[in-house]
């Protein structure tokens, strides 16, 4: 089966250069194109929402999240950059985005969006009641999403 169109789930750890340099070489052998993907977590800071009578804990909450988002996404846009210059380098057409939210959500709906015929997303290896709580990306994009996946085994969770 020959690939046109490859999305790669990334994140900014070492799993995710595993990942970038599997999908280079299917893309390379398929002269296909790449979507670099990479979504922020919506996490909270240890500071709480809870509102007090002027609502200035609501206001420093609000405060804390856009500066931990704006300073995630320049994190992002860095190494996403410097992965696509790396593909371009190699005549691969690339380019990139990100997004919040969810992972395995976010990967499908850029996969539809996107009319990608292959994911390319890792795998850390949690299993049992570690999966259970923690969640699995790659379980969740494999049962969702409308095209093939290629899940890349990296690291593991007790490495």
């Amino acid at each position: 089966m020959s690939y046109q169109s490859i999305l790669v789930a990334l994140d900014g750890s070492s799993q995710g250069k595993i990942i970038f340099e599997k999908a280079l070489e299917l893309a390379k052998k398929n002269n296909a194109k790449m979507m670099l993907f990479h979504c922020l977590p919506f996490e909270q800071p240890e500071m709480a929402p809870y509102s007090d009578l002027y609502g200035q804990n609501l206001a420093n909450f609000s405060r804390m999240m856009q500066e931990s988002l704006v300073e995630s996404e320049k994190d992002a846009r860095q190494w996403l950059e410097a992965y696509r210059d790396r593909a371009i380098a190699r005549n691969i057409q690339t380019e990139w985005t990100w997004k919040i939210g969810e992972a395995g959500k976010c990967i499908c709906e850029i996969a539809n969006n996107w009319n990608a015929d292959l994911i390319v997303v890792g795998r850390r290896g949690r299993q049992g009641i570690a999966e259970v709580f923690l969640g699995s990306v790659s379980n969740y994009v494999i049962h969702r999403a409308s095209c093939s996946v290629l899940v890349v085994q990296g690291i593991t969770a007790s490495e």
